[in-house]
């Protein structure tokens, strides 16, 4: 992995109907968020779903690499017509899509000359100057160029090749976070949170998640920062809140 930076972001671009139509549950994101945060100190800022349509591909991998450190991809380079990740990323910057020697060489020999189709040749190509992502349950590797790392749809493969990532990937710091779950109502606490927030707001993320647990309506406070010194502080001041409140603290 590549020298730490403090501040590092990334953003998620699925690509694919099935999940537009509800026919595929997405698992990727999650698992994609916290590896990022947990062994990187890379925060998931912004994810989108697009459709197999490569002028929106296009349109939203240039938005999105402008405005990110990184930007994954999870589906669309497959063997059949409709995975056309690969295609869009070297439309999007104008450079050729062909054949990476390497890749077709895994690809060749894990299936044999005889049975290496078109379909499976298909995913060794990827746009001039890529480097691989290696994939060690199916052979077939993604791929990184630039700053936007393409990575398979399918869960299992994915996680299977995300250490493959970490070394093209700056690591930032880590973000730590607390979570203080409160039998009471969000509008009970809302104006105390908000001003909370706004002394904190260059340094701590806080969010409150409602939640319905042992017949009761509760709160989940949720404070995020990569400063440790901060989040103990922003935790202090919750617990006064609390004790003003006389809320009672739910542990888990």
């Amino acid at each position: 992995m590549k020298k730490k930076n403090k501040r590092v972001k990334a953003a998620i671009l699925i690509i694919g109907n099935e999940i537009l139509s509800g026919r595929t549950e997405d698992k990727n994101v999650s698992f994609i968020s916290n590896w990022l945060n947990l062994q990187c100190g890379i925060s998931v800022n912004e994810v989108r779903i697009v459709p197999d349509i490569e002028k929106m591909i296009v349109k939203h991998l240039i938005e999105l690499s402008k405005k990110y450190n990184y930007v994954f991809t999870t589906g669309g380079i497959g063997p059949t017509h409709d995975d056309i990740t690969a295609q869009s990323i070297s439309r999007a910057f104008k450079v050729k899509y062909e054949y990476h020697k390497e890749a077709f060489k895994i690809l060749e020999n894990y299936y044999g000359k005889s049975k290496f189709n078109d379909g499976r040749k298909k995913m060794a190509k990827m746009p001039r100057g890529s480097k691989l992502i290696y994939n060690p349950s199916s052979a077939a590797p993604g791929f990184i160029f630039k700053n936007i790392l393409s990575l398979p749809g399918v869960p299992s493969i994915l996680n299977s090749m995300i250490e493959n990532c970490k070394k093209y990937l700056i690591k930032g710091s880590k973000i730590h976070s607390k979570t203080l779950n409160l039998f009471t109502v969000e509008s009970n606490i809302s104006k105390q949170l908000g001003l909370i927030q706004k002394k904190y707001k260059k340094f701590v993320d806080l969010g409150s998640y409602p939640f319905f647990r042992l017949g009761k309506i509760g709160v989940s406070i949720v404070s995020r920062s990569t400063s440790k010194t901060k989040l103990q502080s922003v935790n202090r001041d919750l617990i006064k809140l609390i004790k003003l409140k006389k809320i009672q603290i739910l542990k888990i």
